[in-house]
């Protein structure tokens, strides 16, 4: 590397799994506290609109590493392996001479070309991996190791920067599995929030009353939990009310205790940064592959493009180029991470990707022709567990469309038969918690066929196909 080139950052890009930004403190979340990842925020940058563009585990970690779009990468569904011959950004890192490392939730498939390619070492866990004593895939070689799992992979990655090069730059993608279901804290944890409540979501009791059928039909309310969720069967003589609220205490606290372990360890890495004088020249990233309902309209888990679900937290820290306490407000979409990665490096934007670099934000620019409008698409139809419909949609700064499609596609599912497509328009302004879809409201006729045009645009842009 010439004198005259700058010197290229370390990436440490830390993202657990189902983290939804609203139990961030950083967030304002009104339910915990998360010191270490609050430091992010406070040394960097919060990002307060950052979207997935498929709310579920593989597609999003597939989006991610590819820079593009499900219907690019393959990855549309959890059934679906990422082919690794794939251009990703690690790889393009690697032969630019970062050393690079990917341990804890891969998540992407197993064997053949489903393996971690373009990292110089990798240990992942084997598809979701256990909390307590997990095994691990280290360089295609199973192994047990005897410890709670953010534990063990945050070890693993303090061992792996101890052991680097110093004279090369390093790529590490620590990557938890908490605080995915079924949500088992540690024993440091587990008393933790013990004679408290947790204070419900706004919608709880949500009705679907103007909504989708997709809405009333899906199996992921709080009521829909199940013992492995709880840990007990509920308490006996409770009414289903009654019922109800306990399980979304059980579920939430132990859910909470996951997430207080991450920010724990976060916490170990963002010492030993400090520690080692690393922390001028590395970009810390910390992030969650998508959002999550923590009892918002009465569920748990994912895959709507309601906001709790779309919506990722993205916390960033570069000391060297990102204004302390600064938040961006613009709109970013995790097939933008890749190019961001490759910018810092140096790199250019590789060409299959569709994402852009969001650096000029970090840098307080917001380009001229910066989006402000983006899509989705949930592939998984009628999973056989969820039963969420799959659909598309558009957010804009403002409005969300969202079209439930299966049936349009002449499905022969028998589940199908009596319904037909659905659409639903939010005004997020008028309706932050999109709880009236006013897509039927002739008040908002004209707003209804302008954003239906967009959404064929911008599907077409992305080179998706539009059902009519």
């Amino acid at each position: 590397m010439s004198a005259s080139k700058p010197k290229r950052p370390n990436i440490l890009f830390i993202m657990s799994d189902d983290h939804a930004s609203h139990a961030i403190s950083a967030y304002g979340s009104r339910i915990n506290e998360t010191p270490n990842l609050d430091r992010i925020a406070n040394e960097g940058m919060t990002f307060d609109n950052c979207f997935c563009t498929n709310s579920i585990c593989a597609p999003s970690r597939a989006a991610i590493l590819t820079g593009t779009y499900n219907h690019i990468n393959g990855v549309k569904t959890l059934g679906d392996d990422l082919d690794g011959r794939q251009v990703t950004f690690p790889k393009l890192l690697q032969a630019e001479g970062y050393q690079t490392a990917m341990i804890g939730k891969w998540h992407l498939g197993h064997g053949g070309h489903h393996d971690p390619t373009g990292f110089d070492y990798w240990s992942v866990l084997p598809d979701q991996g256990d909390y307590h004593d997990p095994d691990f895939l280290e360089m295609g070689t199973k192994k047990k190791f005897k410890g709670y799992v953010t534990d063990i992979i945050t070890d693993k990655s303090l061992q792996w920067i101890d052991k680097r090069d110093p004279k090369r730059p390093f790529l590490l993608m620590c990557h938890h599995k908490a605080p995915h279901r079924h949500w088992e804290p540690d024993e440091k944890h587990m008393h933790l929030y013990e004679n408290i409540d947790i204070p419900e979501p706004a919608t709880f009791n949500d009705d679907y009353a103007t909504r989708s059928q997709a809405a009333v039909q899906a199996k992921m309310r709080i009521d829909d939990l199940n013992e492995l969720d709880t840990k007990n069967p509920p308490p006996e003589g409770l009414t289903p009310e009654e019922t109800r609220k306990w399980k979304y205490q059980r579920y939430i606290k132990d859910y909470l205790r996951c997430i207080a372990s991450i920010d724990d360890n976060v916490g170990r890495l963002l010492d030993y940064l400090d520690e080692q004088g690393l922390t001028e020249d590395t970009i810390v990233i910390y992030t969650s592959d998508q959002g999550f309902f923590l009892g918002d309209h009465g569920w748990f888990d994912k895959r709507f493009m309601y906001e709790e679900s779309l919506r990722m937290p993205f916390l960033l820290r570069y000391p060297k180029e990102v204004e302390p306490g600064s938040v961006a407000k613009d709109m970013i979409l995790n097939t933008d991470f890749a190019p961001t990665f490759l910018d810092y490096a140096g790199l250019p934007v590789h060409e299959r990707m569709q994402g852009v670099s969001i650096r000029p934000l970090m840098n307080g620019v917001l380009p001229q022709d910066w989006r402000k409008a983006m899509v989705y698409r949930y592939w998984m139809h009628l999973d056989g567990c969820h039963e969420v419909y799959s659909h598309y949609g558009l957010r804009t700064e403002r409005y969300k469309l969202i079209y439930y499609y299966a049936q349009a596609l002449g499905t022969t599912d028998s589940r199908d038969e009596d319904r037909p497509p659905e659409w639903e328009l939010f005004d997020l302004e008028a309706d932050p918690y999109e709880l009236n879809n006013v897509y039927a409201d002739p008040a908002y006729a004209a707003r209804r066929i302008t954003l239906t045009k967009q959404l064929e645009q911008l599907m077409d842009e992305i080179e998706d196909e539009y059902i009519h």
